[in-house]
Order: structure tokens, then sequence, then C-alpha cells
């Protein structure tokens, strides 16, 4: 349970689903899906629990990076209602050779979720677990990593491609969007 959501994000209803949903529903066109979670959530496929606990994000990269079977791992978190299928095949396209991350930055941001990851950062996650290294922006700074500009993703996708619900009140906002679908393009 979130202390500032008061409540299991992942289950909150918005818009007739579940916040997870939402994002899961962004991934559907990936290889393979699953939730990396410390508590099981009926229906929504394979679910992991952090391999090593404690790290918060850090340890759900390295459980999500160790289960998968593909390569490239997208990673997000379950209140993040307003990616969409289009943005995750944008993000797959700039992938390349010697890199192992490709996220959004906002000047030396890098932002961390709804990002792409190679599973041969596993053994530096593990590492920076173990030694109590749990900042995925000094990861991020110290791998090869793509970054690309934020704000031109969210011109293209959506002002609030990026919004971690943290209150429900986030979602009460009055949206130019519905999660997972861009606004409409201009001619």
């Amino acid at each position: 349970m979130s202390s500032r959501f008061r409540q299991d994000k992942a289950l909150f209803v918005y818009k007739g689903k579940p916040l997870i949903a939402w994002v899961m529903d962004s991934m559907a066109e990936a290889s393979e899906c699953f939730v990396v979670a410390n508590r099981a959530y009926p229906g929504l496929g394979r679910v992991y629990g952090d391999l090593r606990r404690g790290g918060d994000t850090m340890s759900g990269l390295h459980s999500a990076l160790v289960h998968a079977g593909e390569d490239w791992v997208a990673v997000a978190a379950c209140d993040q209602p307003f990616l969409s299928k289009d943005f995750w095949r944008f993000m797959l396209e700039h992938i390349a050779p010697n890199i192992q991350a490709v996220v959004a930055s906002t000047g030396d941001f890098l932002e961390p979720l709804g990002g792409l990851y190679h599973k041969s950062l596993e053994p530096e996650v593990l590492k920076r677990l173990e030694a109590g290294q749990l900042k995925i922006q000094a990861l991020l700074q110290a791998v090869p990593h793509l970054a690309l500009d934020k704000a031109e993703l969210e011109a293209r996708f959506g002002i609030h491609l990026f919004l971690n619900v943290n209150y429900p009140d986030d979602l009460l906002l009055d949206r130019e969007q519905t999660p997972n679908h861009a606004p409409e393009a201009e001619s």
C-alpha cells in the first residue's frame, strides 16, 4: 500500500480499470509480459517478487532483468497510465548496439521509468544492490545509454506520458488525453 495514496495504487480504478491494467495494456505487444511486485495480483499473469528486497526500484529492475527471456526489458511503474503502445514501439526503434538503456531525459535527469533496459545490465544492478547503491540515476549515468528528450516525447505522445500518480487527485486534473492514447496529431 502506498503511504501517500493510502491504498494499493496498482488496483486503483481509473476510467473503468485498475492503473496497472493501463500499464499492462500499453505493453500488450511485448513478446512477454510480467509484473514485478511483492504481492500477488490475480488475473495479471506472471508476478515475480524482488529477488533482493529492500532496494526499491533497483530491486524491481533486478528481478525484471533476471526473469526476462528477451534481451530488452520495458520497465514502468504500476501508476503510469499514460504510456502507450505507440510510445513503446518508438522506444524500441531507438535500441542500438553498445547501449544498455533507452530512457527519457530532461537536462541531466534521466527518467528511469518508462524506459528500456538491456539484460546485460543485470550483473551491474546486482553489484549495486549488494553495495547498497540504490540510485537508478547513478546506474544510468554509469552505463552506455541513449537519452531521448522528454519534452519531445511528451509532445509526440501526450503531456502526461510520464505522470506517476502519487495521489488520487493527480487523476482529477483536466486531461488532454486518456490513458494509452496520444492526442490527435496536428496537420
